[in-house]
């Protein structure tokens, strides 16, 4: 009997160290976490990831890089094949796009209005295009084909009649030589 009340004794003193080193130990495990969510939001407010960039929003359409001019597939001198598309309350521009298959795409969109976003179905294409930033996103389209692009970020009354093509052709099939001199949609060719 002498034992169990000794080993009863020994755990009742051993009980309250165990719970205040737990309870210290938890409360060091948040504060750390506080800390961290409050460096990381002070931080990326002030200053977002280098890999983020921005657009006035509403000044696309007045020249530069997301004009209507320069819309739709482009080859630059290098080779480099690049879609810009512009995304606005009801549509994509432009509503079909033209790329080669088997060839490295740089794709970029830019939304003139409010949050909105695509997937080309079929592929792993999947962005939000958000006012005021540049979306890009690198990939390849293997084999020739059709594929839907709807915007699947709700924009508006109009977000269901919100969608593009997409249109891979053999490479040998896509026009290099005019995509070099201006951009290039499914409309042009």
């Amino acid at each position: 009997m002498q034992a169990g009340a000794q080993l009863e004794a020994a755990a009742e003193r051993a009980a309250p160290r165990a719970e205040r080193a737990w309870a210290w130990s938890m409360s060091a495990i948040i504060a750390l976490l506080l800390a961290l969510i409050v460096f990381t939001t002070l931080h990326w407010g002030m200053q977002p990831p280098s890999s983020v960039e921005t657009i006035d929003s509403t000044r696309l359409q007045l020249g530069g890089e997301f004009s209507e001019a320069n819309l739709g597939t482009s080859v630059s001198p290098n080779g480099a094949v690049t879609v810009r598309v512009l995304a606005q309350q009801y549509a994509f521009v432009p509503k079909c796009i033209v790329v080669p298959a088997d060839t490295p795409i740089t794709l970029r969109a830019v939304s003139a209005d409010v949050v909105h976003g695509f997937s080309v179905q079929g592929t792993n294409v999947n962005t939000m295009v958000v006012p005021g930033y540049v979306a890009t996103l690198s990939t390849r389209f293997a084999q020739p084909g059709e594929h839907r692009m709807p915007c699947h970020e709700f924009c508006g009354v109009g977000h269901q009649g919100m969608w593009a093509h997409v249109r891979v052709v053999a490479r040998e099939q896509f026009p290099f030589e005019q995509a070099s001199k201006a951009a290039v949609n499914c409309e042009q060719r």
